[in-house]
């Protein structure tokens, strides 16, 4: 099984961690009605994706 030869420093370690960050979810505004919504899904205030109104499901998917 492969092993270091050397110890990975605090600065080089730390370096490959900097890309680890939480991001906020990206939104963008509803053509429809203006409010924020996720992209690719459907407006949780107008109910409208595409520019069709869409009927939410009445059961949770499992």
């Amino acid at each position: 099984m492969a092993v270091p030869k050397k110890k990975t420093s605090k600065s080089r370690r730390d370096k490959r961690r900097a890309t680890h960050k939480i991001e906020a979810p990206r939104l963008n505004l509803c053509p429809q009605c203006g409010s924020p919504k996720r992209p690719h899904r459907m407006c949780p205030v107008c109910k409208t994706y595409a520019g069709r109104e869409i009927e939410p499901l009445r059961a949770p998917a499992p």
